[in-house]
């Protein structure tokens, strides 16, 4: 019998469970479930015969690496802090290991090590890092071997709420962690643009919108990640003039966020004084000139007249930022005030669904120097508040990705993520049979 122990039993480890325990009894394992919150890992073992939830502290190293080394295979999805812990006590027990997460500095200076005691440590393997990387090297290896040259990539993901449940005038709900929405951006935006750098600081961010569409949802818009150059050496793409990656919203969202941004409620890195008796009004009248006979409505638009437009304002209104409700938060930074009154308007009710839009778009010459575009688009709609599409298209290709290095059909020692044939192949195609499937267009 082969033990997987899971660490984490978060909303990404849902489908990764399920998956894992439905397929335990053909494969002989047994599932360990290792959670700070032992009644919740027991919850969503379900009784199982096949699976176990325990009480997990990555704080006791002692745990660590009792658990590590009673396993035969380990799944890290704590938080990205705490993968390194892991993936530490996994390669001196030599135990595979494999995260949704990106890759750290730390977790890559244990590439040497792994290589050497013949130890895959697995990374990127959820969706964004992990689906975007697997289909775009399927499209791009394709490209290649009938001896096409790349001249752009475009890549964009988003996190958004399924059609039937776009009820707000945002067309967005929170689907995933509400902070990193809050803080998204911060820092600078680099990318290639024929063959000249662009650096876009966040204050311009969410100015420089590409917009989109994908066949039966519409219309999207897209603003820059922080760093795409980067993907030049994933995909083995150094000299290709154009190669960006971006966020996917609904149009409109990034014009009245951009609000947010020039008026600095974004900003984590200092606190309000008597935040905790403050209303949202006074909180965001204090990020606007003193002009006594003016209102806070007339301040804002005073203040940001290329932004605020009737559009933008309803947008404001519906999440009562003008209103006398008291934030109640003591010694609270601005973006956590802000995270507050978004979580009282943008959270997914019972019974409504999340959507993730995926897109890519090539641009190339095949051998006959003829010029392509092509268009790659995934969609995938929640089922309930649990088995999200967020948590779907996290957890079912790790979850894959587990029964492949399992089963002993893929070993790949060292530090890696999934931009080889020997691993995307496999998961797309078992992806396409769970209805995680790319459209494809050629323009």
């Amino acid at each position: 019998m082969k033990i997987i122990t899971i660490l984490g039993a978060g909303l990404s480890a849902t489908s990764l469970i399920n998956y894992l325990l439905q397929h335990a009894e053909e494969n002989d394992w047994q599932i360990r479930l290792g959670d700070i919150d032992e009644q919740l890992a027991k919850k969503k073992i379900n009784g199982s015969t096949r699976g176990q939830g325990f009480a997990f502290d990555v704080s006791n190293n002692t745990q660590v690496e009792e658990i590590v080394s009673t396993s035969d295979f380990v799944v890290s999805l704590l938080p990205a802090r705490f993968h390194f812990v892991v993936a530490k006590a996994c390669v001196q027990f030599s135990i595979p290991m494999l995260t949704a997460s990106y890759v750290s500095t730390e977790i890559a200076s244990l590439h040497e090590e792994a290589v050497a005691k013949g130890i895959g440590i697995y990374n990127e393997l959820g969706v964004d890092p992990g689906i975007d990387h697997m289909s775009a090297m399927k499209i791009i290896d394709q490209i290649r071997n009938a001896g096409g040259i790349l001249s752009a990539f475009f890549s964009s993901t988003g996190g958004l709420v399924a059609p039937d449940f776009d009820d707000n005038p945002w067309n967005y709900k929170f689907t995933w962690n509400p902070r990193n929405v809050v803080i998204a951006g911060q820092g600078v935006s680099k990318f290639i643009r024929n063959g000249d750098y662009k650096y876009i600081p966040y204050t311009q961010l969410f100015s420089r919108i590409i917009p989109t569409s994908v066949e039966g949802y519409g219309q999207f818009e897209i603003y820059p990640n922080r760093d795409s150059l980067a993907y030049r050496k994933t995909y083995n793409l150094e000299n290709i003039p154009t190669i960006f990656r971006g966020t996917i919203r609904r149009p409109g969202f990034a014009k009245a966020w951009n609000v947010f941004v020039q008026l600095g409620v974004t900003d984590d890195s200092y606190t309000i004084e008597n935040s905790e008796s403050m209303s949202y009004r006074q909180f965001i009248n204090t990020f606007l000139p003193f002009r006594e006979k003016e209102s806070v409505e007339e301040k804002l638009i005073s203040l940001l007249p290329h932004l605020v437009d009737e559009e933008v304002m309803q947008k404001l209104h519906f999440l009562e930022i003008f209103s006398n409700k008291v934030i109640g938060l003591p010694s609270a930074t601005p973006a956590q005030i802000l995270q507050k009154i978004l979580e009282d308007k943008w959270q997914l009710k019972e019974g409504e669904r999340d959507m993730i839009v995926m897109q890519h778009r090539f641009e190339y010459s095949d051998k006959e120097n003829i010029q392509h575009t092509k268009v790659a688009s995934l969609v995938v709609e929640g089922e309930t508040k649990e088995i999200t599409a967020m948590a779907k298209t996290v957890g079912l290709p790790l979850a894959i990705a587990v029964k492949l290095v399992a089963t002993g059909k893929v070993n790949i020692p060292g530090v890696s993520v999934p931009v080889i044939p020997e691993l995307y192949q496999p998961i797309l195609a078992e992806l396409e049979t769970l209805g995680i499937v790319f459209k494809e267009e050629d323009l």
